[in-house]
């Protein structure tokens, strides 16, 4: 069980310290993305980094449509792991859905967790009027749906600008279509269906964890509305607004991403600001 878990999830372990980092990684994407930024924590943590199943160099054998057709199979994939490496009081930062599979698994054991850092987090994509606009309509996600099926390297190339934003460094973009072109079509449209249609609103209040929401500027999948909305029904946490635009600030601007991240880290007492 323990090696099967190792491959499943492709999990590597680097750094010097005590206390463990755990990276996740957002839609389509691999442990490969945080590398700008994991080696400023690797002198004082433990850092863990890993990928989903059907994503980065997993093992695709292990998918099973049933367990991975909604958040909860990889929360629990997040569980296993933090069982497997024995982690206590560790660090989770998730990029996305990434940050969304982590709140999932620190409500089932908090114990897992001493924070939870977020970055470009949404509970809902859908617009649900009046009180909660999540960005998108749900014929939108549905045309994205369609998009995939008809032509899943379109839909990669159509999404991979949307999400980087950035227009001026089209490697950035490009590097992200390259990851979801890396993904099988038919794990990433159930992905994309377990992510962009899911509601998990109700579950912010449930969180014992203090955390930290990383809101960017122009973000066209989580909007500031949205980090709002976080804010207001997560207990514990903090907002901060960036200056990196777009939707991947640990790709595009990882300065500010490792400075905000540090500059929390740094403080134990967290209060709604």
């Amino acid at each position: 069980m323990q090696q099967s878990i190792l491959k499943r999830n492709n999990i590597n372990i680097t750094g010097k310290g005590t206390q463990t980092i755990l990276f996740a990684p957002g839609f389509g994407c691999d442990q490969n993305m945080w590398r700008l930024v994991v080696p400023a924590f690797e002198e004082k943590y433990r850092i863990v980094l890993f990928d989903y199943v059907g994503s980065g160099n997993s093992d695709y054998t292990a998918y099973n449509v049933e367990r991975y057709s909604s958040l909860y199979g990889y929360s629990q994939d997040v569980l296993d792991i933090c069982a497997f490496l024995e982690l206590k009081k560790a660090i989770f930062i998730g990029h996305s859905v990434g940050s969304i599979i982590g709140l999932l698994a620190s409500i089932q054991k908090p114990e897992y967790f001493e924070r939870l850092i977020m970055v470009g987090p949404s509970p809902c994509y859908l617009n649900k009027p009046p009180h909660y606009m999540g960005g998108f309509e749900k014929q939108d996600i549905e045309e994205l749906m369609e998009l995939m099926e008809m032509n899943y390297i379109g839909w990669a190339n159509y999404l991979s600008q949307v999400i980087m934003k950035n227009p001026d460094r089209p490697e950035l973009s490009k590097e992200l279509s390259d990851s979801f072109c890396s993904t099988d079509p038919i794990v990433a449209r159930q992905f994309a269906a377990a992510t962009f249609l899911s509601d998990h609103r109700a579950d912010l209040p449930k969180s014992v964890v203090p955390s930290l929401i990383m809101q960017c500027a122009e973000d066209a999948i989580a909007p500031l509305t949205v980090g709002d909305y976080m804010h207001r029904h997560l207990p514990h946490s903090t907002l901060r607004l960036m200056k990196a635009t777009g939707h991947c600030p640990h790709l595009s601007h990882p300065e500010e991403t490792i400075g905000l991240i540090q500059g929390y880290l740094k403080h134990n007492l967290v209060v709604k600001e």
